[in-house]
């Protein structure tokens, strides 16, 4: 069965909208845990406009397995280091930008990833890149090092809310998934999903995890965050 990674970075957004401390971070990330999800996903933005550093530092001191997205910059493998979570994800990152908007340059990082996929790798913690679902990114994810990739999700996720003809986008993610797998690379995917985008990717057998937030969290509003968990589960067999 896949695993599902619940993003809980907009809990923190509603939260900071009033500078108080509620709804609180650790609560949702253990009630989250106890719900169902396999692992929680926080994005320290460099920015801090939703997570902050006491929310990594308050989770990475329980149980619950923690998946840390962050930017390929030194501070921020600085905090990663200092603070050790469970699993890494690096992401692009733009200042301006509402929400992640592609895959990682691998091409113009290589370099420099590299070197953070190796301390992490000695560190052992399990890092995966963020990357748009073509082969040559999953060959340079595998000459980079990683041992993981997620594929980026957003164009197929529009294009099936926009009711639009998706099967070239899901093609792509199918024939990544499965070169991924074949370079012995661990392969998730997310951004944009919802129920309808879960069912289908569901199907892909490469894919071993999801990472959902946004959607999952605004459908919590109305079901629930349990019961929307549940759902995910349910469809994700």
């Amino acid at each position: 069965m896949k695993k599902l990674g619940v993003n809980i970075d907009h809990i923190a957004t509603l939260r900071n909208a009033r500078g108080e401390d509620h709804p609180n971070i650790l609560f949702a990330a253990k009630y989250a845990y106890k719900k169902g999800a396999d692992s929680i996903t926080i994005h320290l933005r460099e920015d801090r406009r939703h997570i902050k550093d006491y929310d990594l530092k308050q989770i990475v001191k329980t149980k619950i397995p923690l998946n840390l997205e962050l930017a390929a910059s030194k501070s921020m493998v600085k905090i990663a280091l200092k603070n050790k979570p469970n699993y890494i994800c690096i992401v692009p990152e733009k200042r301006k930008e509402i929400t992640t908007e592609g895959g990682l340059n691998l091409k113009k990082n290589t370099v420099f990833l590299k070197k953070i996929i190796k301390i992490f790798n000695s560190n052992k913690i399990r890092t995966s890149l963020f990357i748009d679902p073509n082969i040559n990114s999953i060959n340079l994810s595998k000459d980079i090092g990683t041992k993981c990739v997620e594929l980026h999700t957003g164009k197929l996720s529009t294009l099936i809310k926009k009711k639009l003809n998706y099967s070239y986008e899901l093609e792509k993610i199918k024939k990544c998934a499965i070169v991924g797998k074949s370079l012995g690379i661990e392969v998730h995917a997310g951004h944009g999903m919802d129920y309808k985008t879960t069912k289908i990717l569901s199907k892909i057998n490469e894919i071993s995890e999801f990472n959902i937030g946004h959607f999952l969290i605004g459908e919590s509003i109305f079901n629930g965050l349990g019961n929307t968990i549940k759902k995910f589960k349910k469809l994700m067999k």
